[in-house]
């Protein structure tokens, strides 16, 4: 049975691709050579959502500073590196690409003087550069809670601003590097609002790995006394035998359950499910038609 502990069940199974459309998806991300966290983090949704024209673009190399226990990204010292060529290469990828929702992600930059805000701030604004009518949305590191590399991020106007807790509460040291913890996540997402309540903001919480339905209900309401738009809830999968073990499969039906419960707390949108991660390309489609109803 490999690494894993417990038998996977019969509904996760991941489709093949579409090839001509994955071969597409890839052409430009190579050309610019550019890196995506579809790759980076074995992400189980890279086929489906490439078919579709949906990627994540991950920003500021593929090392991190961070070593957290559930992620198959590389750690280690990226040297203070910066590609200062990246923010315009991007918008060029997606002007190829001819994308109207583009996310971006990054590891974290302990290593810089700002952790790496200028340079989301920069990626935020060549793109924009190329259509108002381009989403942006960006899943950031907590910038260790301070509020002037937050600033940075938020000051460029992206359209959603996503930070993940990850876990339930009881659960971050074990599962998240200790530089991270939950109060700091949740700072981060308050301060967005703070300073711009006109940006969604957005987390994501991972199951299987021994919380209680208590916990998870509990991280939601945290999220959202916050006022935090939107949520994905995921299966934890792990990526190799270092990683954290999975204690338990979650049925299709508790993430229905899930997802019910957190549109009863008032999130505008909640995606739920085995194969779902933070940038799962439905939201997008979703959250599009919010964008959309709140100009008209």
């Amino acid at each position: 049975m490999g690494f894993e502990e417990v038998r996977k069940p019969t509904w996760l199974r991941i489709r093949p691709p579409e090839k001509n459309a994955f071969t597409k998806m890839k052409t430009p991300l190579r050309k610019y050579k550019l890196n995506t966290v579809c790759e980076e983090a074995h992400c189980p949704n890279m086929s489906e959502c490439w078919s579709k024209g949906t990627a994540t673009f991950m920003i500021l190399g593929e090392t991190c500073t961070r070593a957290c226990r559930f992620c198959a990204v590389k750690t280690g010292n990226p040297k203070k590196f910066v590609d200062i060529n990246e923010p315009k290469n991007i918008a060029e990828a997606v002007k190829e690409m001819h994308l109207d929702y583009v996310v971006l992600t990054s590891v974290c930059r302990d290593d810089l003087e700002d952790q790496g805000a200028s340079h989301f701030s920069e990626c935020i604004k060549e793109i924009k550069k190329l259509s108002n009518d381009i989403f942006v949305e960006v899943l950031i590191p907590d910038f260790s809670n301070n509020k002037e590399f937050l600033k940075k991020v938020i000051d460029a106007n992206p359209d959603v601003i996503a930070h993940n807790i990850e876990t339930v509460k009881s659960m971050q040291k074990e599962v998240r590097d200790r530089r991270f913890n939950y109060e700091n996540s949740l700072s981060a997402l308050r301060y967005v609002k703070e300073l711009n309540p006109k940006i969604y903001t957005k987390s994501s919480i991972m199951v299987g790995l021994g919380e209680t339905e208590f916990e998870v209900m509990d991280a939601m309401k945290d999220l959202r006394r916050i006022d935090v738009d939107f949520l994905t809830i995921g299966q934890y999968l792990r990526p190799s035998d270092w990683h954290l073990k999975i204690k338990e499969f979650i049925a299709p039906e508790k993430f229905d359950d899930y997802k019910r419960a957190g549109l009863e707390l008032g999130f505008l949108y909640v995606a739920s499910g085995p194969f779902v991660r933070s940038s799962y390309n439905a939201g997008e489609f979703f959250i599009k038609n919010i964008f959309r109803r709140a100009v008209c």
